[in-house]
């Protein structure tokens, strides 16, 4: 079975050696022939020369792919279309694999029944974790974990979904249910929209694909100290909830909804507030007065998402015919 290992990266020149080392360190197997590709996003730093360093040591396994067009997206499907692959793993630039995460991936795709699996993403500490990081909003500094027990994704009862920088789809899956979002996916210095995860994963059931919660796909996840601040998580879950807002649009979610906007969300942020009123007069607890704050940022993004923005897109298009309305013709004899 042919891998392909897509790494999308932008100015992580630094920390890609962390990457590719940990995939040279892995644990090999021979059901696997694994080849890894580098798409490099428009980086203005030595990835190039960074990547180019470790092709010896990857025996010519290992290629660097350059993508003009800027956003996550954009590198991962030129990623997947410079390779060809049985199976098609993604690893983001701030990632390392676990020892066992060749053989996992091995083992999984096994059963031919099996489309895609995701797997655990464990925290590097950059920094001191502070006191008010609880075991909620996690996905902020990319932590996250569904239990001990291999898990189908969609199944009642479980509600994990397939993470990109840790996601395992065969080919031809992909190929049938597209590439990933580009009008998604952050952009380099610009937009901070990141639901391209959330659609791709969402079109995989969409299409009966049949995934799996691996708990031994371990990656690593490096949590950068400028990442453990609350200004970070406000303006994190700010633009998650503008991103899901985004996505409600064209897949709104089959929950109950208030005024454009799903019910619980709202139920979230003013239990919250009544929580906080009440820990005012008892034992303060940074985490959970915290956590609360953050669902009015998760609520205010959505809204702004779902209404604000599409309005301003109104007003744009509005003003850009009226403009044209408004030029003088001219007159062709």
């Amino acid at each position: 079975m042919r891998l392909d290992v897509v790494i999308p990266t932008y100015n992580r020149g630094w920390l890609l050696p962390r990457t590719l080392l940990s995939l040279l360190a892995a644990d090999q197997t021979d059901a696997l022939d694994v080849g890894i590709t580098v798409v490099d996003n428009q980086s203005t730093d030595d990835t190039r020369d960074v990547v180019e360093s470790f092709i010896p040591t990857f025996e010519r396994r290992l290629q660097y792919v350059y993508e003009m067009r800027p956003g996550r997206s954009h590198a991962l499907n030129a990623g997947i279309a410079a390779t060809h692959g049985d199976v098609v793993a993604m690893v983001d630039d701030d990632e390392e694999v676990d020892r066992r995460w060749l053989t996992t991936i091995a083992d999984a795709f096994q059963d031919a029944s099996t489309d895609f699996i995701g797997g655990p993403y464990l925290p590097r500490w950059g920094a001191e974790r502070p006191g008010w990081v609880g075991s909620s909003y996690r996905s902020a500094i990319g932590w996250s974990e569904s239990g001990a027990l291999i898990k189908q994704f969609g199944e009642p009862g479980f509600d994990g979904m397939l993470m990109g920088g840790n996601a395992v789809i065969r080919r031809r899956v992909l190929d049938r249910v597209g590439p990933y979002a580009v009008d998604l996916g952050r952009t380099p210095g610009g937009r901070l929209l990141a639901c391209e995860d959330d659609d791709m994963f969402a079109r995989l059931l969409e299409a009966g694909a049949r995934g799996f919660y691996r708990p031994d796909l371990i990656i690593y996840h490096f949590v950068f100290p400028e990442r453990l601040t609350k200004r970070y998580f406000r303006r994190w879950c700010f633009w998650r909830g503008v991103s899901l807002g985004v996505l409600d649009r064209r897949r709104p979610a089959p929950v109950p909804y208030l005024l454009g906007v799903p019910r619980y969300l709202v139920g979230v942020a003013f239990r919250g507030a009544i929580d906080n009123i009440r820990l005012l007069f008892t034992c303060r607890e940074p985490a959970r007065v915290f956590k609360n704050e953050l669902a009015w940022w998760d609520l205010a993004g959505f809204i702004y998402g779902k209404h604000v923005s599409r309005i301003k897109q109104f007003v744009s298009r509005y003003r850009l015919r009226s403009a044209a309305q408004r030029a003088p013709s001219k007159l062709v004899t």
